[in-house]
């Protein structure tokens, strides 16, 4: 109980484990405070490297501990000069190892993809033993090889499979088609048109008229009006609509122009309707195999005199022309 305070209760060996317990904390105290120390003092020193900086900068710090102090304007040059150069050699000596590490990976990289092209032949090894003696000669073996295997086969009929180019090339092709098809119809339909009429008031005036093919009837009813209105009264106090044009036994309406006749090969009940001449057949043998090649003048008719007269010949076979309908046989007489 004897180097134990008054206040202390306890046995011999409790007081022993206490000074021993003691002893093991102040060592552990020491040892940590020395640790600081080493540590503090490390920091500081400038020749040893600190982790997490680079040369540079280490070699900075050095300089500015250097000179710390009263130092001359050429001690100060000298030793900045030093600092700088060292700078500089470690810089380049940086960026050499970049460069070759980049050369490295590039021709590992090159390596890696050769020898994935190789293994697509069942010989790629047998090459490649080759190529160590016979390297130019092998290498133009392999690649025509490559290109034979991977090539197209110029014997497959290929006409079938899209091809833009020649879609292009067709597409440009039909628009310049279309575009003189339509510079051809034009031309058709600004040619004069001659036609052979006959103003019908019960006894016919026949006359002769000049439009273009493209011209409408309803155009070509107004031309005639201004023909006929010197000589017939009731042309003169009547419009273009109250005026009928019939050819062979059709009465064509007035939207309907002489280029559609012509190009449709139009039929009427008596003869074609592409035809404005008047002409008959002069054939001195008949045959059933040729069609007749007769063409007669139109009639030109008021609409108030057809209206009052279509149930008397030749008015009462008159109809309306239909672009739908076919006649197979053209009739003069009777349906």
């Amino acid at each position: 109980m004897s180097g134990m305070g008054d206040g202390y209760v306890g046995t011999a060996q409790d007081a022993v484990r206490i000074r021993r317990l003691e002893k093991q904390r102040e060592a552990e105290r020491r040892k940590i405070q020395e640790l600081k120390t080493k540590s503090a003092s490390a920091k500081g020193q400038p020749g040893l490297l600190q982790f997490g900086s680079s040369t540079s900068e280490i070699l900075e710090t050095a300089f500015k501990k250097e000179t710390v102090g009263l130092v001359t304007r050429e001690q100060y040059v000298e030793k900045r000069v030093n600092i700088q150069s060292k700078i500089e050699e470690e810089e380049k000596e940086k960026l050499q190892k970049q460069q070759q590490e980049e050369e490295e990976l590039q021709l590992e990289k090159r390596k890696k993809r050769k020898i994935k092209g190789n293994s697509r032949l069942s010989f790629a090894e047998d090459i490649d033993n080759d190529a160590e003696e016979e390297e130019p000669q092998d290498t133009e073996n392999l690649e025509r090889l490559r290109r034979g295997k991977l090539g197209k086969d110029p014997t497959v009929e290929t006409s079938f499979l899209p091809d833009s180019e020649r879609e292009a090339e067709e597409q440009a092709e039909r628009e310049r088609l279309c575009k003189q098809w339509l510079r051809e119809q034009e031309q058709i339909r600004n040619e004069p048109l001659e036609i052979t009429y006959s103003y019908w008031d019960g006894t016919g005036h026949r006359r002769v008229i000049q439009v273009r093919k493209g011209d409408s009837i309803g155009e070509f009813l107004r031309a005639v009006q201004q023909q006929l209105a010197p000589e017939f009264r009731e042309i003169r106090t009547t419009s273009v609509e109250n005026l009928l044009y019939v050819k062979e036994d059709l009465i064509i309406p007035h939207q309907h122009s002489f280029y559609e006749l012509i190009v449709n090969k139009a039929r009427g009940k008596s003869g074609p309707l592409f035809h404005f001449d008047v002409h008959e057949d002069v054939r001195t043998i008949a045959d059933a195999t040729i069609e007749k090649d007769e063409s007669h003048a139109g009639k030109v008719v008021e609409r108030h005199w057809y209206e009052k007269n279509k149930h008397i010949f030749p008015a009462s076979r008159w109809e309306i022309y239909d672009p739908t309908k076919k006649w197979e046989r053209y009739t003069i007489h009777g349906d």
